[in-house]
Formats: C-alpha cells, structure tokens, sequence
C-alpha cells in the first residue's frame, strides 16, 4: 500500500519538472531551474520579462 503512495508522489513530483514554462508554454531547461530558485515555472525569458515589467 505505501508503493503506491510513494510511486503516485513521485509521478507527481516528475509532471512538475516537465520543463515547460507556464507563461509562454515553450520547452526550456532554464525552467527546472528557476522552479527551484524562486518556486516559479518560468523560463528565463519570461522571468526577465516578470522582472521589468511587473504586472
């Protein structure tokens, strides 16, 4: 019983890491990265885009 649980969570947790940014919906490996650092799906064009012009 807890295999399933764990194997669920770890599904999960990999559907996270897909690399693609929410903002723009393109493929970038700068994505993982800054989920990471800031806790955001962003890539890093969009994150610098965010940065300057927060709206």
């Amino acid at each position: 019983m807890t295999d399933k649980k764990k194997d669920d969570f770890l599904e999960k947790n990999l559907k996270d890491l897909d690399e693609i940014c929410e903002e723009c919906h393109k493929e970038d490996e700068s994505v993982t990265q800054n989920l990471i650092m800031t806790g955001y799906k962003l890539c890093k064009s969009c994150r610098t885009s965010k940065t300057v012009f927060p709206l």
